[in-house]
């Protein structure tokens, strides 16, 4: 027999105590996938601050759409794969690897007896890094220890994998040369890309729709079109594509009708609904970064309306005051904005975010924000303030009170 401990358990967890008093065996997640899941099994590993969810859902999605059975763990529900864990098949038809395992490549720490970040374990051989931004500080107390913790995952990679990199950070530029394997860089046409040369350019379609087109060193085109919206999106979909065509040997040209019918993640700009004609959406987004590429996809596609961005600062990182400026510009794309309570009190004063002051801040930059307003009164000011054709997007990592069904009742 043996305990499974989730990295949610603390030390004096009833259950983790009474297996150690009988001595059952403790493993963690890490440890259950390499006994169990990953022998005889191609390790994808899907790691960064950002887009880790939608990246690693694309690719498994596009593996089984070529007939690999992949097999995945991913710490979010793709509508296209109907669940976040599946073990995969035990053949592929493509014979260069092991049939694939995607890994959603988390950088949190694996068990309290474990404090090392999770993808370190994963036994990566193909790897995406998709963006490397200080986040959970919690456990990365500084910018520098979360750096370390990707450096370490880049130097598990084995002279014969691969890693696929976007160069946003000239530190990831930097660390990227510590890998043994070969380094794929991708990225947007005139973005920056810090030393680094492109070796796939994705260039957004000109009339701003959801369309691009990936170019290759020898200047070879291909045109995608995918169903997210935002220019990260287009990012994810380019990290994934690559990954089955390079680490997998698929070709892209058959990758077209699958990665358009992707049918998104759940809690990634999820449509809840439209009363009255008026969208709805859930977003997992917390981290500057992600609130303001979140706001820039929905604002694209709902161009013609009001955006109203309502947000729950309730992570380790976006509880903090160490993002305050970093927020002031992230919600540029709204038209209105409106903060929820903070989501964990306790903090002490001069480490909290400052919600007041973020609202002048924004309010300043002409967008009207206001808060911290609890749930009933957010549901109250979108009912009479949103008209048809807007967009409300809600955002918070946790349920948000359940204002999600509150805020569809209510506008209907």
């Amino acid at each position: 027999d043996a305990v499974i401990v989730g990295n949610v358990c603390r030390k004096d967890n009833v259950e983790a105590l009474a297996a150690q008093e009988f001595n059952i065996p403790c493993l963690h997640i890490a440890d259950v996938l390499k006994k169990f899941v990953l022998p005889n099994k191609s390790s994808l590993v899907v790691a960064g601050t950002h887009g880790k969810t939608t990246t690693s859902s694309l690719a498994a999605h596009l593996l089984q759409a070529a007939g690999l059975t992949p097999g995945w763990l991913i710490g979010g529900i793709s509508k296209s794969l109907g669940k976040s864990f599946a073990p995969g098949g035990q053949e592929s038809q493509k014979k260069e690897r092991l049939p694939p395992f995607v890994l959603e490549g988390d950088e949190y720490d694996t068990a309290y007896w474990e404090k090392t970040a999770k993808f370190l374990h994963y036994r990566a051989e193909v790897a995406v890094i998709t963006s490397m931004e200080h986040d959970h500080v919690d456990i990365y107390p500084t910018q520098e220890s979360y750096f370390q913790a990707f450096e370490k995952f880049i130097k598990t990679l084995p002279p014969d994998g691969l890693l696929i990199l976007h160069p946003g950070n000239a530190k990831l530029v930097e660390l990227s040369s510590r890998a043994s394997c070969p380094v794929i860089f991708y990225g947007l046409q005139g973005a920056p890309s810090y030393g680094a040369t492109l070796d796939w350019t994705i260039i957004p379609n000109p009339d701003g729709s959801q369309g691009f087109t990936l170019k290759n060193r020898q200047n070879s085109c291909l045109s995608f079109r995918s169903p997210l919206s935002g220019e990260q999106n287009m990012m994810n979909s380019t990290a994934a594509l690559l990954a089955a065509h390079l680490g997998y040997g698929i070709e892209l040209e058959s990758l077209r009708i699958p990665l358009e019918e992707f049918a998104g993640i759940k809690r990634r700009q999820e449509l809840r609904g439209s009363p009255r004609n008026i969208y709805v959406y859930d977003d997992f987004a917390h981290h500057p970064t992600a609130v303001r590429e979140t706001l820039r996809g929905l604002r694209a596609r709902h161009s013609e309306g009001n955006v109203f961005a309502i947000f729950e600062p309730r992570s380790a990182t976006a509880c903090r005051r160490s993002h305050q400026e970093a927020y002031s510009s992230a919600f540029d794309a709204a038209t209105r904005v409106i903060f929820a309570p903070i989501g964990r009190p306790e903090l002490q004063p001069d480490e909290k975010l400052d919600i007041l002051e973020l609202g002048e801040t924004i309010s300043r930059r002409g967008i009207p924000a206001t808060g911290p307003h609890e749930v009933d009164e957010i549901v109250a000011i979108c009912r009479n303030e949103a008209a048809p054709g807007d967009a409300i997007v809600l955002m918070s990592n946790g349920d948000f009170g359940g204002i999600h069904q509150k805020m569809l009742d209510s506008l209907a």
